[in-house]
């Protein structure tokens, strides 16, 4: 089968399948039935200064779709509530225990020189492979001038990350949050800093639920809550577009990344490796189906790389990247039209309530005697819109399928109905 070993920022592992910093990588009883399990390496939850942090309970919540189908989950946690001690003896062991698995320790400390120059000789000495710098924690400790209080200003990102290079000879990876209006500032802050590497997304600021009968929103400590970090499936989208916004800016290009966010299968995985990450970590499927799933991730990426040819990760990482464009690019004169398979069709109509409602009334219901009706697309109404496909129940039963237009590529820029196509 295909060969899945990775060479991430000087770092080795056996797949590119890592496990996140958090509560799955909190002490060495974890992190051994996780390599155990097959995981290539792990992030061990993020250690600071001593005295530990003290959590609150309760500390997550979740967004469900269908069926209690968990989308996503919110947690208030903060960094390990263990000590500094303990957690760099059992550091030490299991990478003793487990030399051919990657193991980076994640690390948040005042954003002070010598907090960062005293941690991390200590941290260089377990044998560990790198460090994650941890400037994404949306809660708790951005009000201690920590987590994302770091990563929202581009200047200390550099700064910070800059001392880390100066003390530590261990690859330096910069976590990114995402609650920030360009990510593209961070990343160029880190790269300014020296980072071997960047990894992303960190959680985004959420509130999933509130209980309407207490009046208070979830997860409730007493009868307060607060806003918390989202992670989970639902995230994945976000996370695809600011790895992306990396992966194709001038200023960063070359730099690893490393994709967090919403990874709960291959597939997932494959596309964040197509659009430039170097390996992936994953966090709440793990939580949610248990350390097991990695057995599928690597047989199912292993099965597709096959398929396509693929010998290594690196034959097709970032191979998306060069695909994707700002909007102004994009060809205007493209055209696709949707076309409704009928033999797939159950007829259930959501194709045409959708169009005839909130889109361009192009797809037309013709009764049958039966009482029964068929669904078919009005070519010279269709925008090309997707709409239909996305409602559809059935896969496949739709599809967009290119025009010829006889016109060439025109994109915004070039559009003399463009009256900033010079600025442009």
């Amino acid at each position: 089968m295909a060969d899945l070993s990775i060479e991430f920022a000087g770092i080795k592992a056996p797949n590119p399948f890592w496990l996140a910093s958090a509560p799955p990588t909190d002490k060495a009883y974890n992190v051994v039935r996780a390599f155990e399990a097959g995981w290539g390496g792990v992030v061990w939850k993020t250690l600071g200064e001593d005295p530990a942090a003290v959590n609150v309970s309760s500390r997550y919540s979740a967004h469900y779709g269908a069926n209690r189908q968990v989308q996503g989950i919110n947690n208030i946690e903060l960094i390990t509530d263990r000590s500094l001690e303990i957690n760099l003896r059992e550091i030490t062991q299991v990478k003793k225990d487990w030399p051919d698995r990657a193991l980076i320790v994640s690390l948040m400390v005042p954003c002070e020189e010598q907090s960062w120059k005293f941690i991390l000789p200590l941290v260089e000495a377990t044998g560990a492979d790198g460090i994650e710098l941890n400037f994404g924690c949306p809660h708790g400790m951005p009000e201690r001038g920590m987590g994302a209080a770091v990563g929202q200003v581009p200047e200390y990102v550099e700064m910070v990350t800059r001392w880390c290079k100066t003390y530590c000879a261990l690859p330096v990876i910069v976590k990114l949050t995402p609650n920030i209006t360009d990510i593209r500032q961070s990343a160029r802050a880190a790269h300014r800093g020296g980072a071997d590497a960047v990894s992303l997304i960190n959680t985004i600021n959420s509130i999933t639920s509130v209980d309407l009968d207490r009046m208070v929103a979830h997860p409730i400590v007493g009868d307060q809550s607060t806003h918390g970090g989202y992670c989970g499936s639902a995230v994945k989208p976000i996370a695809l577009n600011m790895v992306a916004e990396i992966a194709r800016d001038p200023e960063t290009r070359g730099l690893p990344i490393c994709g967090i966010g919403g990874i709960g299968n291959w597939r997932d995985a494959a596309e964040f490796i197509a659009l430039g990450s170097g390996a992936v970590q994953v966090c709440t499927a793990a939580m949610l189906h248990g350390f097991r799933i990695v057995e599928d991730m690597k047989d199912g990426l292993a099965r597709w790389m096959d398929q396509h040819g693929h010998r290594n990760l690196e034959a097709f990482r970032g191979q998306a990247v060069g695909h994707t464009t700002d909007w102004k690019y994009l060809d205007i004169n493209y055209k696709s039209v949707a076309h409704i398979d009928q033999d797939a069709c159950i007829g259930c109509g959501r194709c045409h309530i959708a169009c005839e409602d909130t889109s361009h009334q192009a797809i037309a219901s013709t009764a049958k005697a039966d009482g029964t009706h068929i669904y078919s697309v009005i070519e010279e109404e269709c925008v090309g819109c997707n709409l239909c496909q996305i409602t559809c129940p059935v896969e496949n039963c739709i599809d967009m399928v290119a025009q010829d237009t006889g016109k060439p590529y025109l994109n915004w820029t070039q559009d003399p109905r463009n009256p900033y196509r010079e600025a442009s």
